[in-house]
């Protein structure tokens, strides 16, 4: 036996001793509330046979059954509680068999290799991560019978890896994640999985909003118990998920081991290329109300550009001459697309389906559609503070007509403690916050037809949207500054001949003759946190931008 089967089977072993640790703790629990119940019957039968006779005894008899009834109906109802509480499901797109024959025959013949069970069905994620998924909770299953539970798992893969990795690629990252299957089909350990996720989806449904007293008492209470025994079953579930992930690694050293450990290079520059994309690219987009829909295919764009500037990267795009993995897709488009969408919702709460205020973009109508836009909204939003705040236009001559000497003669002016800039990045952000709270909030979940007729986000819970806001807040400076720079672009596009345009790493770009200029950040926050105009007016007269000329705004 090689040494990577005895670490195999230690592993698998100290897995599941740790599986019937946590089920110990569950029948321990079971026997504390059973003991006044034995109590009681041992008293009971003394008392048939003689013993322990008089009223005393029978007080104490009648007081042990009554706490032996109360405790047993608290503990019926704190199980039925936990077992209805329905486990938190990823959001993720489904894959159906028909519309990717080609990956299911790549994961069933992966699994095959390792002598595993194959998953059960594949969903996309927009996140650069990979994980095995158990669904069988008939709330996931639309009640389906007891064969539920000896099904597999679901695989669900990170939707920018089909696109940046190759075929070969995409194989020998997902082998130790199909290797994991074996564990989820030991009964010990899916037994104490079970345990372990009911508890969880009993503490967070003891803390759900929305309840009137009469249900909030009693699920809090359940919750609290709940939380006594995954405090107990903390330790033992985290090692025995060590343990899995180790066994799972060891059975599939394999299975292109020499290939994964050059593709685990592109899970690394997938995350950053995915971040920098989702950040600087489409989070500009899904505040003017617009959702890029191809979110997948960006990344492919981004890495490429990051492959470009950094010499670290250099080699991996020659990589692109074979298939990519998008290819075992029947239709990556329309994947592309849901799980666009689906990202949308989980990064910044946009509603399920779209419509006017919530329309999709391509990459070709970006710079035109959500640049543009966006740096127009801003610029007509920094007068309109402008106007409230009773500051003086620059043309006495059009004092209608809004202007970048406007701004800037604001912010290069005399002002009280903090210059003149500080005033207007309150009243920016004040702003901004107003006009947040007045856009629509994502609806309750509507029927998508990329998830066949379900939600994606039905199974995750009440939590409000977004799940995973992308950044926090930003200051009043920070907003003052980025509305300073839109009103600049403005004015470059409308007088120099400027055209706005996108960068796959930072978003939004002033392109000047066709090339990105990237040097305006540094004059700008000189204007805005030191009010000193000159390294801007410098930059202006380079690009040839006539800052007394009117700029159309929104």
């Amino acid at each position: 036996m090689s040494g990577i089967d005895v670490g195999e089977e230690l592993g698998a072993r100290a897995a599941q001793a740790r599986a019937l640790a946590l089920l110990r703790i569950r029948s321990r629990a079971l026997a504390v509330v059973i003991t006044p119940a034995a109590v009681a019957v041992v008293l009971f039968a003394a008392g048939a046979q003689g013993h322990l006779g008089g009223p005393v005894w029978d007080g104490v008899r009648w007081a042990v059954l009554g706490v032996a009834v109360v405790v047993l109906l608290v503990a019926a109802a704190v199980a039925v509680a936990v077992a209805r509480a329905r486990p938190a499901v990823s959001p993720t797109v489904p894959v159906a068999e028909e519309g990717a024959p080609d990956l299911y025959r790549l994961v069933r013949d992966l699994a095959d290799r390792l002598g595993v069970p194959a998953p059960s069905a594949i969903a996309l994620t927009p996140d650069c991560d990979s994980w095995l998924e158990d669904r069988t909770h008939r709330a996931h299953r639309g009640g389906a019978g007891r064969e539920a539970r000896n099904t597999a798992p679901v695989l669900v893969i990170g939707s920018p890896f089909l696109w940046w990795m190759r075929v070969a690629e995409l194989r020998a990252v997902l082998a130790p994640v199909v290797a994991g299957t074996d564990s989820s089909a030991h009964p010990d350990i899916a037994a104490a999985r079970r345990f372990v996720r009911g508890l969880d989806a009993a503490v967070a449904d003891g803390a759900a909003p929305g309840r009137g007293a009469l249900r909030a008492v009693p699920a809090a209470f359940t919750g609290w118990v709940a939380r006594l025994l995954l405090r107990a079953c903390r330790e033992h579930a985290a090692e025995m998920e060590r343990c899995v992930a180790a066994t799972a690694s060891m059975r599939a050293q394999g299975v292109d081991y020499a290939l994964r450990i050059a593709a685990q290079e592109q899970v690394g520059l997938a995350y950053a290329g995915w971040d920098r994309l989702l950040t600087r690219v489409a989070l500009p987009a899904w505040r003017m109300g617009r959702w890029p829909s191809r979110l997948d295919a960006g990344v492919v764009s981004a890495l490429t550009e990051l492959s470009r500037r950094d010499r670290l990267a250099d080699g991996f795009t020659s990589r692109l001459g074979e298939r990519p993995a998008c290819d075992l897709l029947e239709e990556p488009g329309i994947a592309d697309e849901a799980t666009s969408l689906l990202a949308a919702r989980l990064f910044h709460g946009g509603p399920a389906e779209s419509g006017p205020d919530w329309a999709p973009v391509d990459w070709q109508r970006y710079p035109d559609e959500v640049v543009d836009r966006k740096w127009r909204t801003e610029a007509a939003r920094l007068h309109r503070v402008l106007d409230a705040m009773g500051v003086p236009p620059a043309s006495v001559a059009d004092p209608a007509v809004p202007t970048l000497a406007r701004v800037m003669e604001h912010l290069a002016g005399p002002g009280g403690p903090g210059g003149p800039g500080e005033e207007l990045a309150a009243g920016i952000g004040a702003a901004v916050a107003r006009d947040d709270a007045q856009a629509p909030a994502p609806g309750p979940a509507q029927q998508t037809a990329s998830a066949a007729g379900a939600d994606p986000l039905d199974l995750w819970g009440p939590d409000p949207l977004p799940l995973f806001p992308l950044q926090p807040p930003r200051t009043g400076t920070e907003l003052l500054a980025d509305h300073v720079a839109a009103m600049v672009c403005c004015a470059a596009v409308d007088t120099a001949g400027a055209a706005p345009g996108l960068d796959w790493l930072d978003g939004p770009a002033l392109l000047v003759d066709g090339e990105r200029r990237a040097d305006l950040a540094v004059p700008v926050l000189s204007l805005v946190e030191d009010g000193d105009p000159d390294p801007l007016r410098s930059w202006l007269a380079e690009v040839g931008v006539r800052s007394d000329k009117p700029v159309r705004l929104v």
